[in-house]
């Protein structure tokens, strides 16, 4: 949309008649969408390097420090080392869906980011339903890993893929019921609108510290972070339902699970510690400037607790899903909702 006054300017320069409507809105909406992901591709490279720095740091070493000054382009060279590699499909393996699982993986994770605001109106798709939006793409994302696993044809992978789907699908439970506790505050499933509803409820907001902390540890394990990375226990199944692949295929499963984890910090960022808003009254700095030292502080805690955290037994990690998030979270929708009914504002 903003785009097509300029194509309409273009075309009557080059071909003396403004260009029809849908022709330049589709120009318009793919060159958006080529710009919003080469910068998503971008600030990942600049995640895994920070992820790298980070863990180095905490081991007291100096992490990526040859390519570039400082190492800030070893990110980079990653990348092209596997865009130039041959990729090498096992002969016992379906080969379609050896190489759809990638694309479904790295296609949904980028999917999942048309609808996240960065600032007031920053955003590609600002739709009423984009908590639902979001949420239904995360869940598809487990089709990519279970695709991987079996179309392999190895028993690690398909093992690893089962061990991911069981996963994945846990968190999702109590991650879903945390974001009924703060859609009930915010009266909107638009994260705009949940952005703004912090302007006015910041004290009901500062209830739900508790669904802050759920969140944060559920999207470590939804994203296969440390100390949830059971799926690729180098001990018990070698690299995961990744073991087979290399090249670009490898890549396109790392580009999505980075992307994921930028998601969610983003989508906690958004949810609980009020986007874009200004801290202290700081409003002097741009909306998209603090919601980005938002999420990225988000990211250092992930970092964080790669470093730190010891890796969890499975059933650890089904029982903490199941048996302890699971029911808070639900106990947490009741307060909530009696809360927002029989509150100093119920029925307001």
């Amino acid at each position: 949309m903003v785009l097509i006054p300029f194509l309409n300017w273009l075309s009557l320069k080059l071909f003396g008649a403004a260009a029809p409507y849908w022709v330049a809105w589709t120009i318009g909406e793919a060159i958006l969408m080529a710009v919003v992901c080469l910068v998503l591709m971008l600030s990942v490279a600049a995640v895994i390097l920070a992820d790298r720095k980070i863990w180095a740091a905490v081991h007291l070493r100096r992490g990526p420090n040859v390519v570039g000054a400082f190492g800030l382009l070893q990110t980079i060279a990653d990348a092209l080392k596997f865009l130039f590699k041959e990729p090498i499909i096992p002969s016992g393996a379906n080969k379609v869906l050896f190489l759809i699982a990638p694309l479904i993986t790295s296609t949904l994770a980028l999917a999942a980011w048309a609808v996240m605001p960065v600032g007031a109106g920053v955003v590609f798709s600002n739709i009423n339903v984009g908590i639902l939006y979001i949420f239904a793409i995360s869940s598809l994302g487990v089709y990519g890993v279970i695709v991987a696993g079996w179309a392999s044809n190895s028993k690690y992978a398909f093992l690893s893929a089962l061990r991911a789907a069981a996963q994945m699908v846990s968190y999702e439970v109590s991650i879903g019921f945390v974001m009924i506790t703060v859609l009930l505050f915010a009266g909107t499933l638009n994260l705009s609108g949940i952005v703004h509803a912090q302007e006015h409820w910041w004290f009901a907001f500062t209830m739900l510290f508790p669904m802050f902390v759920i969140f944060f540890i559920s999207s470590l394990a939804e994203t296969q972070r440390p100390p949830f990375d059971l799926l690729e226990a180098e001990s018990e199944l070698v690299a995961g339902f990744m073991v087979e692949y290399s090249a670009t295929p490898f890549l396109l499963f790392f580009l999505g699970e980075y992307l994921n984890v930028m998601l969610l910090c983003c989508l906690m960022t958004v949810l609980f510690l009020g986007g874009w808003l200004p801290v202290w009254g700081l409003s002097f700095i741009p909306g998209p400037i603090w919601f980005l030292l938002k999420a990225s502080f988000l990211f250092f805690m992930m970092a964080m607790v790669k470093a730190i955290v010891p890796r969890y037994r499975y059933d650890q990690l089904m029982r903490l899903g199941w048996k302890v998030f699971l029911p808070l979270s639900l106990l947490w929708v009741a307060l909530t909702a009696a809360w927002v009914v029989f509150g100093p504002h119920g029925g307001a």
